[in-house]
């Protein structure tokens, strides 16, 4: 039998169009996020922490948070506490913040550290409420965008401030923080905070140089009925455009509004990608072209390069 070898050269060209990014962002903070969708199919959480695991091992810092709506919202209802979403949020009753607890502190947080384990990836759990990391307060009853009513949100808290010395003794020590969105008061009383919020916070405070969002969708969208209609890049004018056309509805109000708040504390560039398109991490860091929206604070200061790599989809 005779064996040829495969041809290197496709490799070989990956990863000299690779290197650039490798050199530019190794050492870097990194801050993924990723919603509870993707943790309900095993072959797609391994497939997620497996890039993740590709970025440690560039000597990117990442620090992962999580979400856990599908899973927080199928043990409500096993235990018949019943959900209700307004504007994208969920309200947290008396009823639900201990299953909240539940799911996002052990249930999820569990099986990303399992799969990290798995990947040789040295991942540490902890939520907001570890060493004061996340310190807020009860959100007080708020009006709505959406019509002149107001809506108590219940446990749901409003950050004050990030302390990030657990995060950065972590990082420093080749550690991978994985992030529960749950805090507390100075009283103790448990918290929900929305997992697109509590990321902009933590990129925010430790200067990150991206926040990845991990969503079902596949990316930001001209129209939100048209799937294939992915902005590639945009800026902070081009998301208040969005919204006052109301082309940002549902869950992807807070995602926004999260992006606004990262782009104004510091991040510098922020991606809205799908967990459900393969590599969607590795292409979107490591290639000029992405997978899905590429947000920045103001369009003048992209590269010409990245410009190009927008075409007619900019926004």
């Amino acid at each position: 039998m005779i064996k040829h070898k495969p041809d290197p050269t496709a490799v070989i060209r990956a990863l000299r169009s690779a290197a650039p990014y490798i050199r530019l962002f190794k050492g870097k903070t990194f801050v993924v996020k990723a919603g509870g969708g993707v943790f309900g199919d095993p072959e797609a959480t391994r497939a997620l922490i497996e890039q993740v695991a590709i970025l440690h091992s560039l000597g990117v810092k990442v620090v992962f948070v999580h979400g856990g709506g599908p899973q927080l919202t199928e043990v409500s209802e096993k235990l018949g506490v019943p959900t209700q979403m307004i504007e994208g949020r969920r309200v947290t009753d008396a009823q639900s913040i201990d299953a909240t607890a539940m799911v996002l502190s052990g249930l999820i947080n569990t099986r990303i550290l399992a799969a990290c384990r798995e990947l040789n990836v040295p991942a540490i759990g902890i939520s907001g409420v570890d060493s004061g990391l996340i310190q807020a307060h009860k959100r007080a009853p708020v009006k709505l965008q959406s019509s002149d009513a107001t809506v108590d949100y219940g446990f749901v808290g409003d950050i004050d401030y990030i302390d990030t010395d657990v995060i950065r003794k972590l990082l420093d020590n080749g550690l991978m923080p994985v992030i529960s969105p749950l805090s507390s008061d100075g009283s103790g009383t448990l918290l929900n905070i929305n997992a697109d919020t509590v990321a902009a916070a933590i990129g925010s405070a430790l200067g990150a140089e991206k926040l990845v969002l991990c969503t079902g969708a596949p990316g930001i969208l001209e129209s939100v009925d048209d799937p294939s209609s992915v902005i590639s890049i945009t800026d902070l004018a081009g998301l208040d455009r969005l919204k006052k056309e109301k082309r940002v509805i549902d869950g992807m109000l807070p995602k926004v509004k999260a992006i606004e708040t990262a782009l104004h504390g510091g991040v510098r560039r922020v991606h809205v990608i799908s967990y459900k398109a393969p590599d969607a991490i590795l292409a979107e860091v490591f290639t000029n072209e992405g997978t899905g929206t590429l947000v920045v604070s103001n369009m003048k200061g992209l590269a010409a390069a990245e410009l190009a790599a927008g075409g007619a989809t900019m926004s």
